[in-house]
């Protein structure tokens, strides 16, 4: 592989389809080199003998169009072209094109350093040097001619800048200036460079023509005004590789790559939409209005419900919080205005979306306007109160949103408009990939009159996707869920409180008082803590809890609170100076009672590590892809798409069949080619050697280049049972003598208070729908359980433990491997006796010897040995795993019987 192309999908992370887009520039640059006197049917020939899929450029230039779904990142992908087309080819000059004036905007700040969204970020030599923007709004000051003789005057032996231009246009601007026959504005005489600057641009060698959603202009007065431009190479962007006619779509003709949305869903690259009804709906005797303010009612509780799932998650995962909101497609701007009103009015849900809904259409203009443009701009942003968006169709492509998961279709329309112009803008992601979490990768159409239409146009041989079926329990949804918090005994008795709740956030433990309840204490102990967990780092000094207890040790938290303290109490007005000393050791004497010993444990290898994988024989039986036609029908059984797929397509010519294997291997992480390179060829050999036994030898050719990514996955599954790694000695270190105990999160009903975990609930099926309190020994006031056997263990330890907790995610950093993947393993229970530490794992009786289990349980035996180790030289407990059988669980067990019968 190209080392250029290797460079830049590592530094950009780019997925996959981006990185095989980069693929393909590289193979056009190698067959067909761009360049200003290239004959335009000699370069369609040569690209169309490996590219079957263009037949005509339908420009008067080489234009090769990219079509990947929307959510999957063209404008990172456009990034990845001009670094490529620099770096390996000295190209300096790039010509973007947006298609209105959102994308125009979007695009300005995606080219400039320092902003959110860069799209060179990671390219070392454009951090060094970053490109000259140019924008229709400041290519008349000349600013780009400027740039350019200023870097070609540079003095001999100086630094030579890189000198990328990218010059970005308003295409829809452009159209507006040719109207009636007139020349755009770019091709005036400019008084700074003695000519235009379109034939400034025009006369240079190595200009490349960039064009986002080329759908939208394909056909444009101001693209044929482009074309005079005479770029060396043009790359269009689009999710929509068609134009639209009276006579329905027309597909491009120099379609080179198409990565369509029911792939980007399967990879999931983007959510997945699902179509929403009420269990039971019949609209027989409603009118129009009352089925849309059912559905609009719907809509919002189910956003509620989404809005707290998302803030459970990212507190389980100490991500950012997204907030979302809710779209609302109206008929046309009168309807948008009576959906405004009707949202506004204090009936409406009590008056709570008064100030947090807005009207999006042609009907605001002025000032109006662009306030409602900057509050759309600003949806995303968790300090904007906009919940609720109500658009015509003002919102198209550009406006790149990732918080959307509801929609409300209010307009009339069959199921496949509905389908189309539903889901475009709510697809992005907002942590950039799936989370496995339901609601957090779902989108949301509410459509109780149009449901089954929907799912059969869905289920369509040519729909564009599959959708999922939601139905829900009207009576469910009317009941308020929240995000429950529920932060450690120990934060809550200290009085903290996380850095950030919201509307949806509801604190556990609330009846837990404070143990200081004078503000001066209060602030006092907090300084504490905060010096206290500084000592987390530093195990040579505090290797755990209870030292300290040690004189020295208080003395040192001691003065160092008293440095911090003057200065708050005057700023706060305190006068009467409390008694330090006595408050510090009140608040080590509760760390010690609300806290286990958590060492952070790393096990590093001493001298060279050495791994690999050993020459096996691959298990071939169930690998039988048929002969590749022409046009190969794929029926994606998981989208319901259809896609013709050209063997050709997306690929390059290679010497050897087995090198099309080789290459996609050598993209998963931990297989170096350098080490690996005849393992490789020896399995590719030994997958081609298999089809050469069934097949004709094109069709071997045919079917390897077609299936390629899919071989490699088959082969690297088997690869994994045959590692190895070889060290000579770990050495065990600790950074953390204990680690502060994280807060958990949870999603549940507002008006449902904790259940009593002594008795078991009715339903025992659906057990993580309870939160459970009432304990008095565990570390946090409520906790959830996954089956009653962890209820009946909660139970057991609330009796015979010391104290005892459910670790949060990330509380212990412990991983085990599964597969290629480096998983964390986080133990369900942690439980303190009067001489032990015990991990506990109950597991259900047919798991217990399930790959996946034994593997956490390996690292888990390993951690405790260390554990242990580092506990007994600080006079600390040892620790012991237990894995317990679901059925071996019983109330009228012991702790220590439980850990007796199955500890390790």
């Amino acid at each position: 592989m190209n080392r250029h192309v290797n460079a830049i999908s590592g530094r950009l992370s780019l997925r996959q389809p981006q990185r095989e887009s980069l693929e393909i520039l590289h193979r056009i640059t190698e067959i067909a080199p761009p360049g200003k006197e290239a004959d335009i049917a000699a370069v369609l020939e040569a690209i169309r003998s490996e590219y079957p899929s263009v037949t005509d450029f339908e420009r008067e230039f080489p234009s090769l169009c990219f079509a990947l779904a929307t959510g999957v990142g063209k404008t990172r992908l456009m990034g990845a072209f001009v670094s490529y087309l620099h770096l390996a080819h000295g190209i300096c000059n790039f010509f973007v094109l947006a298609p209105n004036l959102t994308i125009y905007n979007k695009l300005i700040a995606d080219f400039t350093p320092n902003t959110p969204k860069y799209v060179f970020k990671g390219i070392a030599e454009f951090a060094i040097d970053p490109p000259t923007v140019i924008t229709g709004d400041t290519y008349e000051s000349g600013v780009g001619v400027r740039e350019a003789a200023r870097r070609a005057n540079r003095l001999p032996g100086f630094f030579q800048e890189t000198g990328v231009h990218i010059n970005i246009f308003n295409i829809s601007k452009i159209n507006s200036e040719v109207r009636g026959g007139k020349s755009p504005r770019i091709k005036r005489l400019s008084e700074y460079i003695g000519e235009s600057y379109f034939d400034y641009l025009a006369g240079l060698p190595d200009l490349v023509l960039l064009m986002d959603e080329s759908h939208r202009y394909r056909a444009s007065a101001g693209v044929r005004a482009i074309n005079e431009l005479k770029p060396i190479l043009g790359l269009e962007l689009t999710a929509t590789p068609f134009v639209e006619t009276n006579k329905g779509g027309v597909a491009f003709k120099n379609v080179i790559y198409d990565y369509p949305l029911g792939r980007a869903m399967s990879d999931g690259f983007v959510k997945e939409p699902a179509v929403v009804t009420r269990k039971d709906f019949n609209p027989a005797g409603m009118s129009v209005e009352e089925i849309e303010r059912l559905k609009l009612e719907d809509g919002i509780r189910l956003h509620e419900s989404v809005k707290v799932e998302l803030e459970t998650y990212a507190r389980e995962t100490l991500q950012a919080i997204v907030k979302p909101f809710l779209l609302v497609i109206a008929r046309d701007t009168t309807h948008a205005g009576q959906l405004l009103r009707m949202i506004q009015s204090g009936v409406f849900f009590e008056g709570r979306y008064t100030d947090k809904v807005i009207q999006v259409d042609s009907s605001k203009t002025g000032k109006d306007e662009e306030e409602m443009i900057e509050r759309l701009l600003r949806v995303e942003q968790t300090e904007e109160p906009t919940e609720i968006v109500i658009h015509v169709n003002m919102l198209k492509e550009g406006w790149d949103v990732t918080n959307l998961y509801t929609i409300v279709p209010l307009r009339a329309a069959n199921a496949r408009i509905l389908i189309e112009q539903s889901i475009g803008r709510g697809l992005r992601l907002p942590y950039g990939k799936r989370t496995g979490v339901t609601p957090v990768d779902r989108l949301n159409i509410v459509a109780h009159d149009k449901f089954q239409e929907i799912i059969d146009e869905a289920n369509r041989p040519d729909s564009v996707i599959r959708m999922q079926a939601v139905v829900i329990d009207g009576s469910e949804l009317e009941k308020k869920t929240a995000t429950v918090v529920s932060q450690s005994q120990l934060a809550t008795k200290l009085g903290l409180r996380p850095a950030l709740v919201t509307a949806s956030t509801a604190m556990a433990g609330q009846e837990v008082q404070p143990i200081f309840t004078g503000a001066q204490e209060q602030q006092v102990a907090k300084t504490a803590w905060e010096v206290i967990k500084g000592y987390e780092n530093k195990p040579e000094m505090l290797p755990s809890v209870n030292h300290l207890k040690d004189p020295e040790i208080q003395a040192a938290i001691v003065k160092a609170v008293e440095a911090q303290q003057p200065a708050q109490l005057a700023l706060e007005g305190f006068t009467v100076k409390p008694d330090i000393a006595a408050v510090v050791a009140k608040t080590v004497e509760l760390v010690t009672e609300q806290t286990i010993d958590i060492p952070r444990i790393l096990v590093v290898p001493k001298g060279v590590v050495k791994s690999g994988f050993k020459p096996f024989t691959l298990e071939l039986d169930s690998l039988n892809y048929p002969p590749v036609s022409e046009d190969l029908w794929v029926q994606y059984l998981r989208t319901g798409e259809g896609m013709a797929v050209t063997p050709a397509r997306g690929c390059s010519e290679e010497p050897r069949t087995e090198n099309y294997i080789v290459r996609c291997l050598m993209d998963f992480n931990d297989i170096s080619y350098d080490d690996h390179a005849d393992l490789l060829y020896d399995l590719a050999g030994q997958a081609v050697r298999h089809f050469e036994s069934y097949l004709q030898p094109d069709e071997v050719i045919d079917v390897v280049r077609c299936h390629q990514h899919e071989i490699a996955r088959f082969i690297y599954v088997q690869m994994q049972k045959h590692y190895w790694e070889e060290v000579a000695e770990y050495e065990v270190k600790v950074s953390k003598g204990f680690t502060e105990l994280k807060p958990s999160a949870y999603t549940c009903k507002t008006n449902e208070p904790p259940a009593d975990y002594k008795v078991s609930p009715a339903d025992k099926s659906n057990m993580s729908r309870y939160l459970f309190g009432g304990f008095t020994r565990c570390l946090y006031p409520v906790q959830k359980f996954d089956s009653d056997a962890e209820r009946k263990l909660a139970v057991i330890m609330e009796r015979d433990a010391v104290k005892w907790f459910k670790p949060a995610k990330g509380q212990f950093q412990i991983f085990y491997r599964h597969g290629a993947d480096h998983l964390e393993y986080q133990p369900d229970f942690v439980a303190e006796t009067e001489s032990t530490i015990c991990m506990l794992e109950p597991k259900a009786s047919n798991q217990m010897n399930d790959p996946v289990v034994l593997a956490k349980k390996e690292v888990a035996v390993k951690w405790c040995v260390n554990a242990t180790e580092y506990a007994k030289s600080h006079g600390g407990k040892p620790w012991r795993y237990v894995l317990i059988p679901h059925d071996g669980i019983a109330t009228n067990m012991t702790l220590n019987g439980l850990a007796q019968m199955y500890g390790i």
